[in-house]
């Protein structure tokens, strides 16, 4: 494991908190829609992601869900780790984007390599920021944005993500992250696909623009 951890964070990390991460963490394989991490969970490691995509989803008050972001290779979640460091129950759903792997940390050694390595506390705190930046944007997305807005955007993100024009997502999934109606996703596609900004395919939507 320890040759996957330096592929991955050796920019990030020094040599000796690489080889922690390798003594202590587990590395696990996920698929595509696994929930990795569930609402209600106690949280007894903090992911690293080295493969894949995750979406981050939050509860609302009608029992729905609202996606906040997406985290890459790289990346960990903030909101994980602020259940870590609390003890506290999940308030956040993570679902697997792609097929991909993690390393899985145990809480208790977040807070001692807070103290031990600087390369630890910057990895945490940038974390922590680039989340907040997501997040708070997601919440600019409902405050400002009309609907149309918000399903481009999603677009967006999903072909970076896949790092693909074409995002094969069904009107009811995309419906599903947006915390809206299938019926009212199918006529913003078509809306946009007659601005030229999508093709509309049987199983997929492509970007144009």
């Amino acid at each position: 494991m320890k040759e996957i951890i330096i592929q991955a964070y050796s920019h990030i990390f020094e040599e000796p908190l690489i080889e922690e991460i390798a003594n202590v963490s587990l590395l696990r394989d996920f698929k595509e829609d696994d929930i990795l991490i569930d609402f209600g969970d106690y949280i007894k490691k903090m992911p690293l992601l080295i493969e894949g995509a995750i979406k981050i989803l939050r509860e609302d008050f009608d029992e729905g869900e609202l996606l906040l972001y997406f985290i890459e290779k790289g990346d960990t979640c903030a909101m994980t780790m602020a259940c870590c460091m609390g003890e506290t129950k999940s308030e956040i759903r993570a679902v697997a984007e792609t097929d991909g792997q993690v390393i899985m940390i145990p809480v208790f050694k977040m807070e001692e390599w807070l103290g031990k390595y600087k390369s630890w506390r910057n990895y945490v705190f940038n974390s922590y920021n680039n989340r907040l930046k997501e997040m708070l944007s997601a919440i600019d997305s409902l405050a400002f944005m009309n609907m149309e807005e918000r399903v481009l955007n999603y677009l967006f993100d999903k072909s970076k993500i896949n790092n693909s024009r074409e995002i094969f997502n069904t009107h009811q999934e995309i419906a599903y992250d947006l915390n809206t109606s299938r019926v009212v996703i199918s006529r913003l596609l078509k809306a946009l696909e007659r601005q030229g900004r999508i093709k509309l395919h049987r199983a997929s939507v492509e970007i144009v623009i």
